[in-house]
């Protein structure tokens, strides 16, 4: 099985690691090696892991990645997950590790958040 990243970095100079393939035991010490070369290369940045293109990771291989994404957050890293599929949510929860806290969380404006401005002060919101 094989790992492939390709890295992307935006105009405020954040990077985006797409992942593609798979992770296990003979793939975590290269991406971790490789992860802590860019954080370290790039201390500014916020460095977002996208795991969409992750088809497979073993028992042995999320554990050294869990190691890694915590040992990264304990040294507060800027680092974020996004896209991640709920077949491994579920195994980050076995190995007792919040991924949601990690993930991108950021909404653009959907013209949902200012309904309360909009409504709020209306008598009546319906037409009788």
């Amino acid at each position: 099985m094989s790992l492939k990243a390709q890295l992307v970095t935006d105009s405020l100079g954040n990077i985006t690691v797409h992942l593609e393939g798979g992770l296990d035991f003979d793939t975590t010490t290269p991406f971790k090696d490789e992860l802590y070369s860019i954080i370290n290369d790039n201390p500014a940045s916020t460095v977002t892991l996208d795991l969409n293109g992750l088809d497979f990771v073993g028992s042995s291989g999320i554990g050294h990645f869990v190691d890694t994404l915590r040992a990264l957050d304990k040294n507060k890293a800027q680092i974020k997950l996004a896209n991640v599929k709920s077949e491994f949510l579920k195994v980050f929860k076995l190995y007792q590790f919040d991924a949601m806290e990690l993930m991108n969380q950021e909404f653009d404006d959907d013209e949902t958040s200012n309904l309360s401005q909009k409504f709020a002060n209306r008598k009546h919101t319906f037409q009788n």
